[in-house]
């Protein structure tokens, strides 16, 4: 059974009551479900393609925005379930981000860059199973991990991230969740509430 879960994260003009920043924490509690997140459009449609070819319980979740313009590949891949990959190599901190907060990441660490700062960068991929070893992986070689959603950060992605650190039982690891708060988001466009509520890259870059 496959979830397609449009509308995603925050979605500005639809309205306040429409705003779908619950989605991962909630479907990540069933038991046996697969949760994911694209970072981008090409990526969407492997994960679809995956999510069928399973034969799992998947719930794929994607933006109500337009795609970011990115090559379409002309054929379909399965992607390894429950693994994440590493887009940009860095020492000094690790940015493991979800679904459409890959790209602000992105953007972070080129901000960052300048600075001095030089970050890696993880497109997760997946909430449910995370990939547990490239976490642990990060946690030991870099000491400092923020993860960004766009999603509320309670029972959200960055609560994966953090008992998966735990149950490693690693201590000496800076760990910063950067997401919704607690609250319902108004309505308003998209690009001036991901600004308000730290999620764009400039406000990333500030809170890494």
């Amino acid at each position: 059974m496959v979830f397609a879960i449009d509308r995603g994260g925050i979605v500005g003009d639809d309205g306040k009551t429409h705003q779908g920043t619950f989605d991962l924490s909630y479907l990540s509690l069933i038991p046996n479900i697969i949760v994911a997140a694209p970072k981008d459009e090409n990526e969407l449609q492997h994960m679809l393609y995956t999510a069928v070819k399973s034969g799992k319980i998947m719930a794929v979740r994607y933006p109500r925005s337009p795609g970011l313009g990115v090559k379409m590949d002309t054929g379909f891949k399965e992607l390894a379930i429950g693994k994440s990959e590493i887009l940009r190599q860095g020492n000094d901190i690790a940015i493991v981000a979800i679904g459409s907060m890959v790209a602000p990441a992105m953007e972070a660490a080129e901000i960052l860059a300048l600075q001095g700062i030089e970050a890696t960068v993880v497109n997760a991929r997946f909430v449910k199973p995370v990939d547990t070893e490239m976490i642990v992986d990060l946690a030991i070689r870099i000491k400092r991990i923020v993860t960004v959603e766009e999603n509320t950060l309670a029972g959200g992605f960055g609560s994966y991230v953090n008992d998966a650190i735990k149950q490693a039982d690693i201590s000496d690891v800076i760990i910063r969740n950067i997401g919704v708060p607690d609250v319902f988001i108004e309505h308003g466009g998209q690009a001036f509430l991901r600004s308000k509520y730290g999620l764009d890259a400039k406000e990333l870059s500030k809170k890494c």
